[in-house]
């Protein structure tokens, strides 16, 4: 008789000599259920904003094809949930889901939000702040009796680094909750009087992506985060962006958006210093899977190699032009139509700045600016390397290929994903099926058993251990980790 798909997780499992844990496993939150802690926390007006804001959401239906168009109106998520009757109900359900991950083949789970997602970032502060915290305590009251193989990740707002730190102490010190999730961006808007050349009746608005350029400063939220011994974990779309504004394909929009944003944001704490301010720190970058990532490094790499500060000064300082030798090379090879206009030639060698001497174009570059990677502190690529080696985590569901690239001998670079399951959304049409069709990695030759054991644990069980050695004490997983961190040492 054929194994079922259930028994195929579960025999990969048996075959291991080490535990399972799934770093981005995601629940259904009860809407009924949620609305008794959200209006415990804010009030039944509250909830009910709650509930007409989703109901606007769904808007798109009831336009006409002409206005969607006409308003650029994106095409929302539709059909995002699993209609696999016993999945949807262990989505819902955190007893349902604790008694089935043996049948998933995992040992231990981090379990994060779904209606949370779209509200970490959201500009309604007294809605975003009442979602929020009554998320976290229905998470964290309705898994406690399944810690010992489950653990919820705490939902934090991030329009304010202050609303930030006050909902993670609370989150950590009240709740007792020891993982967060964050928004990687805030999309902000631009006052109408600073918009140029905006029409006026338009509201445009930037990416802010918390670590560069920010008009708040988040260095004491990562300082709290580090204060706290929690990593930080990011998984935020970017639906909407540029590119990804589609107003009848979901597909269209969906495809690389958690990618897009993480993108965005390790390149923000790379180059604004995040990193080299809090060495302790380490971020994990969500749903998106690794490829990216290795793309973002070889590029940082290759800029770096083109663009730090002395390499600026010795091959891209305009007067390092010698300008005798242009003269005469205008001359000797352009002809009369060059020698007859050398004198404006030479006020005018730049095509990107027209008519702008060289001496203007190499005093009005600060020195002090023309290194962007000065705040990185990174003195070679292989710092860089280092720093995404270290630093940072990549969650990548077992469907994706591309997670071998981490670690793919050929490269100049080792990556450290950890499998994601994200079992509650459209994406797992089979929840017992995600370790098996993880371990297609290895069945195709694409990662080694080694590769496979960092992939489903090791990754996992050092980004939340880097800070709080004790993240994993009381759960079935403790030892397993905890021979694993000594064998770092």
């Amino acid at each position: 008789m054929p194994l079922s798909a259930a028994s195929k997780s579960a025999a990969v499992r048996a075959k291991l000599d080490y535990p399972v844990i799934d770093g981005d496993g995601h629940w259904l939150e009860p809407i009924p259920i949620f609305l008794d802690f959200l209006k415990e926390v804010a009030g039944p007006q509250l909830a009910e904003q709650y509930l007409q804001s989703k109901a606007t959401e769904a808007q798109w239906y009831r336009m006409s094809a002409e206005e969607r168009l006409a308003r650029r109106q994106k095409r929302p998520t539709w059909w995002g949930e699993p209609a696999n009757t016993l999945d949807r109900a262990t989505a819902l359900i955190p007893r349902l889901m604790y008694e089935r991950l043996d049948e998933f083949g995992i040992d231990f789970a981090l379990i994060y939000t779904t209606i949370g997602l779209p509200y970490v970032a959201h500009p309604d502060e007294p809605l975003r702040r009442a979602m929020c915290r009554a998320l976290n305590r229905m998470s964290s009251e309705m898994f406690r009796p399944f810690a010992d193989r489950m653990t919820p990740v705490a939902v934090i707002p991030m329009y304010t680094p202050q609303e930030a730190i006050e909902e993670l102490d609370y989150a950590v010190e009240h709740l007792g909750m020891k993982a967060i999730m964050v928004a990687n961006h805030v999309r902000r808007p631009i006052p109408v009087h600073l918009q140029n050349g905006t029409d006026p009746n338009t509201v445009a608005h930037y990416i802010d992506v918390l670590a560069l350029e920010s008009v708040y400063d988040y260095d004491p939220f990562w300082a709290k985060c580090t204060e706290l011994k929690v990593a930080v974990t990011v998984h935020s779309n970017s639906v909407g962006w540029e590119g990804r504004t589609s107003v009848n394909n979901f597909t269209f929009n969906h495809i690389g958006h958690f990618a897009g944003a993480s993108h965005a944001f390790v390149k923000a704490i790379v180059l604004g210093g995040v990193l080299a301010r809090f060495p302790q720190l380490r971020f994990a970058m969500l749903e998106g899977g690794v490829g990216w990532a290795c793309n973002l490094l070889t590029d940082m790499i290759g800029h770096w190699d083109k663009r730090h500060a002395q390499a600026m000064l010795d091959h891209v300082q305009p007067t390092n032009v010698d300008t005798q030798r242009m003269a005469t090379l205008l001359t000797e090879y352009g002809g009369k139509r060059y020698a007859h206009k050398l004198d404006e030639f030479m006020g005018c060698l730049s095509s990107i700045n027209p008519y702008t001497s060289l001496d203007d174009l190499a005093s009005r570059e600060p020195v002090d600016r023309l290194d962007d990677f000065a705040a990185a502190h990174v003195s070679s690529p292989d710092d860089l390397r280092a720093l995404f080696a270290e630093r940072l985590y990549f969650g990548c569901e077992a469907d994706d290929p591309t997670t071998a690239w981490a670690f793919d001998p050929r490269g100049q670079h080792r990556l450290r994903p950890m499998l994601g399951s994200d079992i509650g959304h459209f994406d797992v049409i089979d929840m017992s099926e995600v370790l098996e069709e993880a371990h297609e990695l290895v069945d195709h030759g694409l990662i080694t058993e080694a590769d496979f054991r960092e992939f489903v644990f090791a990754n996992v069980a050092r980004l939340h251990t880097a800070l709080n050695p004790d993240f994993f004490k009381g759960t079935v997983v403790e030892e397993a980790v905890a021979k694993h961190v000594l064998s770092l040492r």
